[in-house]
């Protein structure tokens, strides 16, 4: 661990943050990382901040505000976009769902127009027989190939 020198000062790790302009868990962040020195005395963590560091807390916040003024403006700016987008999407979904109407309402009409005998039969011929008339008949004979009566087999 380093000690405090002319060229060190030793700090508590609030007011190294406070100094940095950082919150104290981001100091201890650092402090872990071996990007800020450190020291432990009687349990107590000390940031070791060079001497040349500015004592003063405070911050130009003139600048500060110029730069939150440039970002703020510059998210207004995304979501005004994002919310265009939005619109027009918005609008193309609604059109490709009028197409969508508009269509279903042709196949209906074409649908109406097929002639009836195009239509397909709900059952088939040998099926319109009575269940009388298909227990009566006889079961149909199986004939053998001719080739079989022919040469035998």
């Amino acid at each position: 661990m380093a000690e405090q020198t002319p060229t060190n000062r030793r700090v508590t790790v609030d007011e190294a943050a406070d100094i940095l302009g950082i919150s104290p868990g981001a100091v201890r962040n650092r402090i872990s990382r071996s990007t800020l020195r450190s020291t432990r005395e009687d349990g107590r963590v000390y940031v070791l901040l060079p001497a040349d560091s500015p004592r003063d807390t405070r911050r130009d916040t003139t600048d500060l505000q110029s730069a939150n003024n440039a970002l703020i403006s510059e998210m207004r700016g995304r979501i005004e976009s994002l919310e265009r987008q939005q619109e027009l999407l918005e609008r193309q979904l609604e059109q490709a769902n009028e197409r969508d109407r508009e269509n279903r309402r042709l196949l209906a009409a074409a649908l109406e127009r097929i002639p009836p005998q195009l239509v397909a039969p709900e059952r088939p011929p040998e099926a319109t027989k009575t269940d009388a008339e298909t227990e009566e008949s006889p079961a149909p004979v199986q004939r053998e190939p001719w080739w079989r009566r022919w040469f035998g087999g």
